[in-house]
């Protein structure tokens, strides 16, 4: 199964920090030896101040008690700078530990920097230093209080880029302390700086929002309503096209929760097309199978993909999330994409056949005969599906379906509403980014 993990594709577009978390799934889910996660480790780690954790992991590596000299040296390097570091901020630091003085900031930066140099003597020279503060404890894997230098930080920066810089930082601390409602708010506002027609140049637009997708399915996969923001996020056009343009591997993440996302099917046809369009650059079993399903119309290919998309979510870091039940461990989100997946071959193959041979369906649906009968059942039951079982025949007898003229009448309109919408929007940006030169 490692030939579908995406880890090397989606690792150079996160911060290293943010590669840990993979390479404890894989290590746990034992898909490469464990050797060789743990060299990975190490080498990510020789690139952070994490010092003590990398001579864990070496004395774990190479079973010894002892540590290379270059690492006791690293430490002592690492200890020195933070204790400097430490007292270039003091000032600024023990003004923030005052609530009663914290009280005084306002919205106005300025102000608050004239009041900081008046009354304390705290200028630009102690926040720069707070700023490099927050990002050696970053480094040093002390999240909650780089989350909150930064948080602070941003407060006091008139600078654009480093303010910028200091975000995606915070961003990150969020993620990794799994404060997913905090991240998420991050997640947004960095989204609205990308989106803005001041940002930095087109080429770097794009880049930010590929880093920004890949962040984000930390979130998306852990968050309430992530499976829902997902695809409101990675559908737009402009994120659509940076996936199709420089990470199609992406696509996996959208066609999972758009499969097991009941009220965004309205968006399938669309993206059915992308699929089409890239499966030169990219295609695993889930994207294969919607192909299976919607383009080809292969229910034996369908039923193979759905295995294969079983061991791809179990063994993928963000979809294969365990939840324990008691003394049982389960994977939510596998769950719900069998039982989407078979709703997909079960409704596509209804269309094309009136009677339909429970037998030949249960094979279909990966299920027994007597498991297919009552999941039928419960799908004619629940969803209101226009079909009765013959028992005696033993098969499913669909009945006729006309189309509602009026509805169709409807959803063509919308349909044309919202494409003018968008081509609308793409004139007025052409024209401000031509009158902008």
């Amino acid at each position: 199964m490692a030939t579908h993990d995406l880890t090397p594709r989606i690792a150079p577009n996160l911060d290293r920090h943010l590669v840990f978390p993979l390479l404890e799934f894989l290590q746990e889910r034992q898909l490469y030896p464990d050797e060789q996660i743990l060299k990975a480790k190490i080498e990510l780690l020789n690139k952070t101040n994490m010092v003590d954790y990398a001579m864990d992991i070496h004395k774990s590596l190479y079973h010894t008690e002892d540590v290379p000299q270059d690492m006791v040296e690293r430490r002592a390097e690492v200890v020195a700078r933070l204790k400097a570091l430490e007292e270039a901020a003091a000032p600024l630091v023990s003004f923030l530990q005052n609530p009663n003085a914290v009280q005084e900031l306002r919205a106005d930066k300025q102000y608050n920097l004239q009041m900081l140099n008046d009354r304390y003597q705290i200028g630009q020279e102690q926040i720069e230093a707070l700023y490099q503060y927050a990002k050696f404890q970053f480094e040093c894997g002390n999240y909650s209080g780089a989350a909150d230098y930064l948080y602070q930080y941003r407060a006091l920066c008139t600078n654009s880029e480093r303010s910028l810089s200091a975000l995606w930082g915070k961003l990150a601390a969020e993620i990794l302390m799994q404060n997913w409602d905090t991240a998420f708010e991050e997640l947004n506002r960095l989204k609205e700086i990308i989106d803005s027609k001041s940002y930095a140049s087109p080429l770097n637009q794009v880049q930010s929002r590929i880093w920004l997708m890949h962040w984000s399915l930390f979130i998306f996969f852990n968050h309430d309503n992530g499976r829902t923001h997902i695809i409101d996020l990675f559908n737009q056009d402009k994120y659509l096209n940076a996936i199709q343009t420089n990470a199609p591997h992406l696509l996996r993440y959208l066609a999972t929760a758009l499969i097991v996302n009941k009220r965004r099917r309205t968006q399938f046809k669309d993206f059915i097309k992308v699929i089409q369009q890239e499966q030169y650059a990219f295609k695993d079993p889930i994207t294969e199978f919607l192909a299976c399903v919607y383009v080809n119309y292969d229910f034996d290919g369908a039923q193979k993909k759905m295995r294969e998309c079983e061991e791809v979510i179990l063994n993928d870091p963000f979809l294969g999330k365990r939840v324990e039940e008691g003394s049982f461990s389960t994977v939510p989100l596998r769950d719900e994409f069998l039982e989407n997946a078979r709703l997909f071959i079960f409704e596509t193959y209804c269309r094309i056949h009136q009677r339909i041979d429970m037998g030949v369906l249960s094979d279909k649906l990966n299920l027994n005969y007597e498991e297919a009968e009552r999941w039928i059942v419960n799908l004619i039951t629940t969803s209101k599906l226009d079909a009765k079982i013959d028992s005696k025949s033993g098969t499913v007898v669909m009945e006729p379906n006309h189309p509602n003229v009026y509805q169709q009448i409807i959803d063509h309109t919308k349909a044309v509403s919202g494409r003018t919408y968008k081509l609308v929007n793409q004139l007025l940006e052409k024209a401000q980014t031509q009158a902008a030169r």
